[in-house]
């Protein structure tokens, strides 16, 4: 599992923007900035969409406050469906990430299969980027959510 101090590894994650499909290469897309980014299990499943995605929407203005240029958010879905998503859950402030193959999860080291849930999924984390490199880690232990909310990371800041 990656670790603080560790870069993070290059992979790519999809979003589809007003103008089409992007694929960022992850490297490149944090490099230089400060970076909240967290992982949810699945797009559309209870806690994600009634507590995780929406305490970072709230928070948004707060962490833009802090000094965060990007707050995003990855699951193993595609970008279609993670941009519906963001689309139902008024996150225009945040940036919607598809990692389809979970590749980049697998880098991390934070994938976990779900068996009948939908196979490979990633992890409930949350962490802060600062130019690469990873500053602040907090991985949830399975069915909770407490260290990776967004009120946790603001205070991490």
């Amino acid at each position: 599992m990656i670790e603080v101090g560790q870069k993070l590894p290059h992979a790519e994650l999809s979003e589809l923007t007003a103008d089409g499909m992007v694929n960022h290469e992850v490297t490149a897309l944090f490099a230089g900035k400060k970076v909240v980014l967290f992982a949810v299990p699945g797009a559309f499943t209870p806690t994600c969409s009634a507590s995780h995605l929406p305490g970072f929407v709230v928070n948004a203005d707060k962490l833009a406050q802090k000094g965060v240029d990007i707050i995003a958010c990855i699951s193993v879905n595609d970008a279609f469906v993670m941009k519906a998503w963001g689309d139902a859950q008024n996150a225009e402030a945040i940036m919607m990430l598809g990692d389809g193959d979970a590749s980049f999860t697998k880098a991390l080291g934070l994938e976990m299969d779900t068996g009948s849930f939908g196979g490979v999924r990633s992890q409930r984390y949350a962490m802060i980027i600062e130019d690469g490199v990873v500053t602040t880690l907090n991985v949830e232990q399975p069915k909770q959510f407490e260290v990776s909310k967004a009120e946790v990371i603001l205070d991490a800041l």
